[in-house]
């Protein structure tokens, strides 16, 4: 039990049947030692500490200030963290934090690094500009130079052709050429302007109508397009598929550092006349986003400039280079620390929020804390010789195990809280030393139960309904055997549940590197649940087993069928068609029933009545736990005025009907006994002829009904009965009682049907199962084999693979669990479960990282 004997008992604590016998704490702590006490408590981790400061804001308590200072520095540590994700770098793995760390010299050690880190980041972005400007700067040189290489050609060709025309006989055409040329040397003396840059490539088209429209077509537009994406210097837009490799020699490996947006872009170049027409383009141009550049109409000064930029383009790429090692060395230095501070920072924010919680007394010399704590955790318990250990290790060898934890535990857990603030006072130096006393209250405690990582899922399958109640008796325990049995009843095929097995056996056997890695969702509930699927899976294999069904394959695996066939048409015949020619087959079902036209009918039959033996027997485990708790909590007239009528109505009718199904089974009677439970009620005097199990039945079933004689107790007797202890109870009032009573009374007479229906859920889905899979053997892979073709038989195969996974090994089984889950939750716990407690949340540096995540 919860209970812990003081002193050495003969037999070992249990853990799980109760919660931890808990009780109210103490703690008066010196300023001076405060922090450091708090901090060792943590590392123990076995006080809940309760808010006595609950009238005040967050911003009016004490160590306000010290809380602040703590998000000031987790806000620098995940600006690191984003940083390290950017560049690739990956924390070292984490390892304990010093407890005494200096918070003042650790907040100016990261100020000084978040400060050089922005200063870093702003220069390589300062220059990753530079040098993104100089590239498109290089692009547009070399693309608008081509437009006025093109200019010259086709302007020297006109040349010649001019000079031909003249030098011919004289024309019609001669004077028109003659206009042509005056006007020609006219229009030299008319200086265009013009202007260079580039614009993205999806706006190229509405960039040139805009300055059509805007000018009235008094502009002359050249537009190549770029062969590869540029990155646009002013974007502050940064993608994945930007990226940008800088292999760093002395690190050895390649850095991916993101940068601005790729684009694809034209080169342009608009040719006008008139400032007015200038103004227009530089507004429509800085609209569409349009970076401009300098351009010169000197061939000589367009390759001086070329040169000019590339010399500038391999000093900024040395630049950045050198910037982008410096930055990974700093990130790397980073990254050893990061854990260690992280740590240091989420323990101090804790340790200051719960000196938050903390009053001060009138003095402000001291600090005053109250909590919830173990028993255990502050109880000395007597230590065992020995000799003693070997002696029980002997006399109960289940339990070996067990005990010697527990004994180890007594070892580990004699005055640990009182150790503990002992050692705060010796390391802080303090004169004073802290006081610690244990309060007595009526406030209900909260709920504690030790697990481990096997029983803790079945413990959250339980708390998932509702915390137990302090010293309520937990079904948890009950929980860890009922619940697989009862999955796999529904789910029940050996060689699905060896599947299962295979793939729980994976988990637990990776258990290590699970754990450390942050999983998805479904998949870190899945892995959470690793040992309640295992248990699943291994009683899925004996209920499988029992059914005979491996894929919905019967075998002879303990040994041949007892039955015979007469003839060949035996398959297609009843059990007349059978000669019984061995004995009974030893284990499970008959193999000869699978395939028989009785099949179905018979085990409908059995898993029937095997759903409602179940149901009946997990029903009065609950009522008899509920006598168990009336025990613990002193509650004679919940035993005497609940328990046993609802055991002797049970029992009486769905007892009985298990009784009639037991008695059947073992005689071979055919009794009818649908008849037999509602002619008992209906025509209780009447014969039963047929349906007659065995001797007296009459006589049982016509006192079925009678009443039971303690509940024909007066009101005064009730009262005495209820208010035997006059000063621990509130006032007793007999029609408040009364009415209360009376409903559950209802509740429990109508529920007691519903959940014996309740469990027939049982013989569905496990009848649901072997149909499915019946079908998915016979209906797909039986016939694909049937076809002779290796195509269609591989088709089948695969489809077979994916229906029994999808279907069978994901959707029943969640099914099933679901099925399960609610067999626990309503019909068995609703029998004695109040779940009404609230669960133990100690002060514990170890629980830090689970909260937070």
């Amino acid at each position: 039990m919860a209970e812990h004997g003081g002193g050495g008992g003969c037999c070992p604590p249990m853990d799980l049947f109760r919660s931890e016998p808990m009780h109210l704490v103490q703690v008066i702590i010196p300023i001076e030692s405060a922090r450091l006490t708090v901090s060792y408590l943590g590392d123990i981790g076995l006080i809940q500490f309760k808010d006595l400061n609950a009238e005040k804001s967050p911003f009016q308590r004490t160590y306000a200030g010290q809380i602040k200072r703590c998000g000031e520095l987790a806000r620098k540590l995940r600006f690191f963290k984003d940083q390290m994700s950017k560049a690739g770098v990956t924390p070292s793995a984490k390892f304990e934090a010093k407890t005494d760390f200096n918070l003042d010299d650790l907040e100016v050690n990261l100020g000084d690094l978040e400060a050089e880190l922005t200063e870093i980041n702003a220069n390589s972005e300062k220059l990753q500009r530079g040098y993104n400007e100089l590239v498109e700067y290089k692009l547009v040189l070399q693309k608008a130079g081509e437009f006025f290489k093109a200019a010259e050609r086709s302007a020297a060709a006109q040349q010649r052709e001019l000079s031909s025309h003249q030098a011919g006989e004289e024309s019609l055409e001669t004077p028109l050429l003659k206009d042509q040329e005056s006007t020609a040397d006219q229009g030299k003396q008319v200086k265009l302007g013009f202007l260079t840059g580039l614009v993205p490539k999806g706006k190229a088209m509405a960039f040139e109508r805009i300055l059509f429209r805007a000018t009235r077509g008094n502009v002359f537009l050249r537009q190549a397009s770029l062969e590869e994406a540029v990155v646009d210097p002013n974007s502050g837009e940064k993608v994945n598929r930007s990226l940008l490799h800088f292999y760093l020699p002395c690190l050895g490996e390649c850095f991916d550092i993101k940068y601005p947006f790729d684009v694809e872009k034209n080169v342009f170049a608009v040719f006008f006349s008139g400032e007015r027409a200038k103004s227009k383009i530089l507004k429509i141009c800085e609209a569409f986003g349009a970076n401009r550049y300098s351009f010169a109409e000197d061939l000589c000064k367009q390759a001086q400039m070329i040169t000019e930029v590339s010399g500038r383009l391999s000093e900024l790429k040395t630049t950045i280079d050198t910037g982008l090692l410096h930055r990974g060395n700093l990130l790397e230095t980073i990254g050893k620390q990061y854990e260690q501070w992280n740590d240091v920072v989420r323990k101090e924010k804790s340790i200051y929020h719960t000196l938050n919680m903390l009053s001060i007394d009138v003095t402000k010399k001291c600090l005053v804390g109250e909590g919830w704590s173990p028993v255990f955790a502050t109880q000395q318990y007597k230590e065992e010789t020995p000799r003693q250990i070997t002696i029980f290790c002997i006399v109960d060898v289940m339990f070996q195990i067990t005990i010697c934890i527990n004994l180890m535990h007594i070892k580990i857990f004699c005055f640990k809280i009182q150790y503990a603030l002992q050692q705060a006072t010796i390391d802080s130096k303090s004169q004073v030393g802290a006081i610690f006393q244990v309060l007595h209250t009526k406030e209900l405690p909260p709920t504690y139960f030790r697990t481990n990582k096997f029983t803790d899922s079945f413990q959250t399958i339980v708390d998932a309904y509702g915390v137990a109640k302090y010293q309520e008796a937990n079904p948890g325990v009950y929980t860890i055997v009922t619940f697989p049995f009862l999955f796999a009843v529904m789910f029940g095929d050996w060689g699905h549940g060896i599947c299962i097995l295979l793939a729980t056996l994976y988990l637990i056997f990776r258990e290590k590197k699970y754990s450390s890695q942050k999983l998805g969702d479904i998949m870190e509930m899945t892995f959470g649940g690793r040992y309640v699927i295992l248990l699943m899976s291994l009683f899925s294999i004996y209920t499988g087993l029992i059914y005979n069904e491996f894929f919905s394959v019967p075998f002879e695996l303990f040994s041949p069928s007892a039955y015979a066939c007469r003839d060949a048409a035996c398959s297609e015949a009843t059990t007349i068609g059978l000669i019984k020619v061995r004995d009974t087959y030893p284990f499970g079902v008959d193999p000869a029933w699978h395939g028989s036209r009785s099949e179905l009918p018979f085990l409908n039959s059995l898993k029937m009545k095997m759903s409602i033996l179940l149901g009946v027997a997990q029903m009065n485990l609950g009522i008899i736990l509920s006598f168990f708790n009336a025990l613990h909590f002193r509650n004679a007239v919940n035993i005497w005025f609940q328990f046993i009528p609802q055991m002797i109505f049970l029992n009486g009718l769905f007892g009985y009907l298990s009784l009639l199904i037991i008695v059947k089974w073992c005689t071979g009677s055919k009794a009818d006994l649908y008849h037999v439970m509602i002619y008992m009620f209906l025509s209780p005097t009447d014969d039963l002829g047929e349906n007659q199990l065995f001797p007296n039945q009459k006589t049982i079933q016509t006192h079925q009904g009678e009443s039971y004689t303690a509940l024909e107790g007066t009101e005064d007797s009730l009262q005495v009965e209820a208010g035997h202890d006059p000063h621990d109870h509130e006032g007793f009032e007999f029609s408040e009682v009364f009415v209360h009573q009376l409903i559950h009374t209802i509740e429990f007479v109508l529920g007691a049907v519903s959940n014996t229906a309740s469990y027939l859920r049982l013989w569905a889905l496990s009848l649901a199962h072997s149909e499915l899979s019946t079908v998915f053997y016979e209906k797909v892979l039986l016939l694909a084999w049937g076809y002779n073709n290796v195509i269609i038989l591989i088709v089948g195969i695969i489809v077979f693979i994916f229906a029994t996974v999808g279907v069978l090994l994901v959707m029943e089984t969640l099914s099933a669990f679901l099925h399960a889950l609610r067999l626990h939750w309503v019909e068995f716990q609703n029998k004695f479960y109040e779940g009404d407690g609230y669960k133990f949340a100690p002060f514990s540096f170890a629980l830090l990282g689970t909260e937070e995540e």
